[in-house]
């Protein structure tokens, strides 16, 4: 990651260069940041991720289900295998999801695999807005939507998750001329 980066240096990228740099803000999917790039420049983190939720709003039903399915399970196999991406080994470890009991494990993989097998996606959540409780219990709610509320909520939940990924890069009021000393691998 480039030091000393801001919104006018992303405005001048090409979109290889743009998509390189941000293509991880949501999860194995860099179609979106690939989309968002056409909006240039950007006035703010604001702008810069109202282009990639927008790119995300208005693509097929089938993208918007790839991209929930690229997410990892929490504690899943991925992540206790250390296959995660960066953003999401940390963003786990930060919810205490990589430091639970043997009891807990077993729990969430069953909420996982209940909602997965109801939903056909994993079940995402932007991590940093909860505690490892809230996410137990949000899990646990969650299964009790419809399918067509869950869609929404979890694209909801991938937004979130993308602009916490965004202010660890660019930090939360990153305008133009404002210079930011990204960091990698802090997120939700």
């Amino acid at each position: 990651m480039p030091r000393d980066l801001c919104l006018d240096d992303l405005g001048r990228m090409g979109q290889e260069d743009f998509t390189a740099l941000l293509g991880d803000v949501f999860e194995h999917s860099p179609w979106v940041v690939e989309r968002a790039w056409r909006a240039r420049p950007f006035a703010s983190v604001d702008d810069l991720h109202a282009a990639m939720v927008e790119a995300v709003q208005t693509s097929a039903m089938a993208q918007k289900l790839e991209l929930l399915r690229a997410h990892p399970r929490l504690a899943g196999k991925a992540a206790r295998q250390g296959a995660l991406t960066e953003y999401s080994t940390a963003e786990q470890k930060g919810a205490g999801l990589a430091d639970l009991s043997p009891t807990e494990a077993r729990r969430l993989d069953a909420l996982n695999h209940a909602y997965s097998e109801r939903f056909g996606f994993p079940f995402i959540i932007a991590v940093k807005n909860h505690s490892k409780a809230g996410i137990f219990a949000a899990l646990e709610r969650r299964l009790q939507n419809t399918p067509a509320e869950e869609l929404a909520t979890a694209l909801n939940e991938v937004g979130q998750i993308a602009r916490h990924r965004l202010n660890a890069l660019l930090g939360p009021d990153s305008g133009e001329g404002e210079r930011q000393t990204p960091t990698r691998g802090r997120g939700d």
